[in-house]
Order: C-alpha cells, then structure tokens, then sequence
C-alpha cells in the first residue's frame, strides 16, 4: 500500500505562482513513477505532469514551460512548481503513484488549486 498526501493548494492571482507537495509513505520502495493530474468540475481527470524514479518527465502541452515536476527520493516527496498561472489551471490536483507490485494506482485527497483575482 502507498499512501499519499497533498498539500500547498490555495488561491493565487493570474500570474502568479504556486508550489504542490506530495508526501507518500507506504510501499515507497515499489514506486516506479508519481504525477500531478488534475480536475475542474464538469470535466475529465487529467495528466498534468509525471517523473519516474530515474528522473525522466512528461508534461501536458497546456502546461510546458510554466511547471516543474521534481522528486526528491530521499523523503518520498514529489513536488510541482507552478507559475504564470492562468484561470484555466483552477482545478482540483491530486498526486499518482504507480507501483510496479500488481501494476496499481494510488492516489491522493486532492488539493483544490484556484487561480482568480
């Protein structure tokens, strides 16, 4: 079992920046890859940006250049820098991990990021 925990969400003005956090504990050692996915009322869950343990990331298009994934191994802690944010990236976050032990899924609560002057 991973179990993971997500913090950092809140309001920010267009333009503006903000970090997520993801603690998991748990299984970590079968973690092969975490991501950020996220999801605005009405619409459909999606892949915001990923990391495998090796370091190799993916990002959605709507987010290049403007979001860092980064994980720090050490303390099992994924984290998504975000800046010039835009209306369009209020959603609700929730962090990923993949393990390879039945080739699960886990997820976190969710952090609500809203972006709005």
């Amino acid at each position: 079992q991973v179990h993971l925990v997500e913090s950092g969400g809140g309001l920010v003005q267009p333009g503006g920046s903000l970090r997520l956090s993801c603690a998991a504990s748990g299984s970590t050692f079968s973690i092969t890859e975490m991501g950020w996915y996220r999801q605005a009322p009405g619409k459909q869950r999606d892949m915001v940006a990923s990391i495998t343990k090796s370091g190799s990331t993916n990002y959605a298009d709507s987010v290049k250049g403007r979001f860092i994934i980064s994980r720090d191994n050490a303390k099992n802690t994924v984290y998504l820098q975000m800046s010039s944010l835009k209306p369009e990236d209020t959603a609700v976050y929730y962090c990923n991990a993949g393990s390879w032990i039945g080739n699960r899924n886990y997820w976190g609560q969710g952090t609500q990021v809203t972006v709005s002057s």
